[in-house]
């Protein structure tokens, strides 16, 4: 049996100061673990940091901000956060929202809980575009939020040559209304759309 999720986006859509306060703590938490594995117990070296740093802090309020990046093991995305500025870490407006499969994520209240206070937002797999997920996403980021998607659509531990999910990229598409740019972006990378 699956677990129902049908509660997590409009709790996500309409966060009481209790929930806020808990997804800081959440995000703070992840954040700092994360920088310890990366910074403390290894040897990282993250190229281009002041790009990044200068978007979150520098970019006008409304401008939306997507971030795209491989998605080759279960640490990518809390592993961005270990790079971040502490500073980032703490402002929960600052940090990205982020898809998460559903059926991984939030196969439990617990799981639900911990991930719709790390701003993940449940995506199901197969339901194409047009579901609350993404929809949730184009919200934020008409409000000029930072939303982080992974266009393989699932762990890619062999890092094999998989095509993109479109959908990753409806998000740029509905907010921007400007697909030639988006579309020829992928061609000149050579990817494919699922």
């Amino acid at each position: 049996m699956t677990y129902n999720i049908d509660w997590i986006i409009p709790k996500l859509r309409s966060p009481t100061s209790l929930w806020k306060i808990a997804s800081t703590l959440t995000v703070v938490a992840v954040g700092l673990f994360s920088k310890i594995l990366i910074h403390l117990l290894n040897r990282t070296k993250v190229h281009n940091k002041n790009i990044i740093n200068n978007v979150l802090e520098n970019r006008p309020k409304q401008v939306p901000l997507i971030t795209v990046s491989n998605h080759h093991s279960c640490f990518d995305d809390p592993g961005i956060w270990g790079t971040l500025r502490l500073k980032h870490l703490l402002n929960s407006r600052v940090m990205r929202w982020s898809l998460a499969a559903h059926d991984i994520c939030y196969t439990c209240a617990q799981h639900a809980y911990f991930f719709s206070l790390g701003k993940c937002i449940p995506v199901i797999r197969g339901n194409g575009v047009y579901q609350d997920a993404v929809d949730f996403c184009i919200e934020q980021l008409a409000k000029g939020s930072w939303v982080h998607v992974f266009p393989e659509g699932k762990v890619n531990m062999t890092k094999e040559n998989m095509r993109l999910k479109w959908g990753c990229w409806q998000n740029g598409l509905r907010i921007t209304h400007n697909a030639d740019n988006s579309t020829d972006m992928a061609h000149r990378h050579g990817r494919s759309f699922a």
